[in-house]
């Protein structure tokens, strides 16, 4: 049997203007009744840290599964093992932005890694001042002047990647971070 790994859950979109609402208690009740161990959340946004014996991918289908039959949600759940996240945190190519304006860097974690051709495409459709940079099955994202004024959404970006993901800022990336050390 299998060592159990620390894993990180990220549930897309919930909690939204008051749509797709999930209790972070009944997120935690459901990972333990799917025989993840340890479960923790951070914040409202669907965020999770446990120990598991499964795989991210299997772990992906089965929480996926979980929320359209508990709580009748089609929504996308993307996992990473706690040193696949250690890794997103040391490939940042916006180390800068990272230090001075971590609320306006997001990592958009996907749940396939995009083609270079789709990443160049995307590149080429920013307009505004942000700046975009795939890291395997991650894109990272500065904001300059907020996420809210920018016309480089989370559908475009899905639209021209051709892939679902979700964002976090880099604040919550950290703090999701060392989370999953304390496991």
């Amino acid at each position: 049997m299998a060592q159990p790994t620390t894993q990180i859950a990220l549930l897309r979109a919930i909690n939204l203007a008051g749509r797709n609402l999930v209790a972070m208690a009944d997120l935690r009740l459901c990972l333990t009744e799917c025989g993840m161990s340890e479960p923790r959340t951070l914040l409202q946004s669907g965020n999770a840290v446990f120990r598991s014996r499964t795989g991210p991918a299997a772990v992906e289908a089965r929480l996926e599964a979980e929320a359209r039959s508990r709580w009748s949600l089609a929504i996308d759940v993307m996992v990473r093992t706690a040193a696949e996240w250690a890794t997103v945190v040391h490939a940042n190519p916006f180390p800068k932005e990272a230090r001075d304006d971590p609320s306006h860097l997001l990592v958009m974690f996907l749940k396939a890694a995009p083609a270079a051709a789709a990443v160049r495409g995307l590149q080429q459709q920013v307009k505004d001042r942000e700046l975009v940079r795939a890291v395997e099955r991650e894109l990272f994202v500065t904001y300059p002047d907020g996420v809210g004024r920018s016309r480089l959404t989370a559908n475009a970006i899905e639209k021209a990647l051709g892939t679902r993901g979700t964002a976090r800022n880099w604040n919550t990336v950290l703090k999701i971070q060392a989370l999953a050390e304390q496991s």
